[in-house]
């Protein structure tokens, strides 16, 4: 190895600027020794991470690597821990963003993993801790490097990447765009954009959108579009755990993240993956400073042995951790139902949601009028729990009975959505919400 001097060791690293603002780059070349991490180029990692923190600037990876250069032993694998520290030390800081240009395997794929976001090329890029040649000769599985660690398995399935991009060019495209949603660092807002989509916009058409029968679908997508500006709407992790709807997009000019029920995917329940996925980006929001518009329509937890037995208790508590946790401007909507626990896990007034808004056919209980009648009334006729039924959804199931009681601040029209959205969070951009003093809490992982 002493005879094989590469200049640069194979990787590239400097700044630049992205929309006139400040970014640190490393990139992997593949063609150097496989892309593999030594102690050299860890340091010239390092030394690009630090730079970034201490100018409050994102860091982008563009990662196309084997893993640890096996001939440097141990050197290259204090190289991975150093850059796995500041991956830390930054979080939370600044953003960094990790694309997946090429095959990344070993170490190389748990620096993505700690950072906020992780782009893949389809086809052309994958990630696995293992490859498909050692997992054969240690578990006899037969499994290709595709169906393994593909952008397609990890945006679908592991739910580990978060955006899936036909080629390089439009990857990158990619990245250009989420930074023109999130902050330099935490302690700046959001950029703001120019629209020309008039704040005080209604839109007839919401009203006409919610299908009159609770167990009918919808999509979520077509409301957000339609309140948005511009109808733009940049989606987060879109085939991970399609029940809940996360991403990007401006009101009034204002980056702001947008948390969504989707009916039209398991009824829009709450389940592991949807959990998860909504707890992460929540705590991202919350992080830099970006503000959090919930639409809820939630009929509750998905029931069954696999989500209990896999832990449906200990990650919805992820999600209810985070929304509980956020100091950031928090607006919620609740566009139709909002039964059980899952009414207050999605942005409750009750964990510190600052403006609470109902559709005046939202459903607000317990659980349903029918499931709720034949618990408390099962031994009464038929006839005379259908008399209970339409009751219960009068006095209990009402947006009403819980804005008397002042869990919901209005009751609006559908199309006055954006407008109110607009009006509140213009009311609270200057909120400042304390914590009690701690080093950290222990989000249950």
């Amino acid at each position: 190895m002493e005879d094989q001097v590469v200049e640069g060791d194979g990787f590239v690293t400097g700044f630049g600027y992205v929309h006139n603002r400040l970014v640190y780059v490393f990139a992997q070349d593949f063609t150097v020794f496989g892309g593999s991490l030594s102690e050299a180029n860890a340091r010239k990692i390092c030394k690009i991470m630090d730079l970034a923190l201490e100018n409050g600037a994102p860091v982008i990876g563009l990662n196309d690597s084997g893993g640890a250069r096996i001939q440097e032993g141990v050197m290259s694998l204090g190289g991975y821990a150093d850059i796995f520290l500041r991956n830390t030390l930054s979080s939370g800081v600044i953003p960094q963003i990790s694309a997946i240009l090429g095959p990344c395997a070993g170490g190389a794929v748990y620096s993505p993993a700690i950072t906020d976001f992780t782009f893949m090329v389809d086809r052309t890029s994958y990630m696995f801790v293992t490859g498909p040649d050692v997992i054969r000769t240690v578990t006899h599985e037969e499994v290709t490097k595709e169906e393994l660690g593909g952008a397609s398995t990890h945006n679908s399935r592991s739910g580990v990447a978060h955006f899936m991009a036909d080629d390089d060019a439009a990857c990158l495209r990619q990245v250009r765009q989420l930074l023109t949603y999130i902050p330099q660092n935490n302690r700046e807002d959001p950029p703001r954009r120019a629209t020309t989509d008039p704040p005080t916009r209604e839109d007839p058409r919401l009203d006409s959108l919610i299908p009159e029968q609770s167990n009918l679908p919808y999509d979520i997508k077509d409301l957000i579009l339609r309140v948005v500006d511009d109808g733009e709407f940049f989606e987060v992790q879109e085939q991970f755990a399609p029940n809940i709807v996360v991403g990007f997009a401006h009101l009034n000019g204002r980056s702001t993240g947008i948390v969504a029920n989707q009916p039209a995917h398991l009824a829009g329940c709450l389940d592991i993956n949807s959990s998860t996925k909504g707890a992460r980006f929540v705590r991202f929001c919350d992080a830099f400073n970006i503000p959090i518009v919930t639409f809820e329509d939630v009929p509750g937890f998905l029931p069954g042995t696999a989500q209990e037995f896999g832990g449906i208790i200990r990650h919805g508590a992820k999600l209810l951790y985070a929304y509980a946790e956020a100091t950031v401007p928090k607006v919620t909507v609740i566009t139709r139902k909002a039964y059980g626990g899952a009414y207050c896990v999605m942005g409750s007034k009750h964990i510190r949601t600052d403006i609470n808004f109902a559709y005046p056919t939202a459903e607000i209980a317990v659980m349903g009028a029918e499931g709720a009648v034949n618990v408390i009334y099962r031994r009464e006729p038929d006839q005379q729990r259908q008399a209970r039924i339409t009751e219960f959804q009068d006095r209990f199931a009402s947006p009403f009975a819980a804005a008397e009681r002042g869990f919901i601040d209005d009751i609006i029209e559908p199309r006055q959505t954006r407008p109110r959205l607009i009006q509140a969070l213009r009311m609270l951009e200057n909120k400042v919400s304390t914590m009690p003093r701690k080093k950290h809490g222990n989000i249950p992982l």
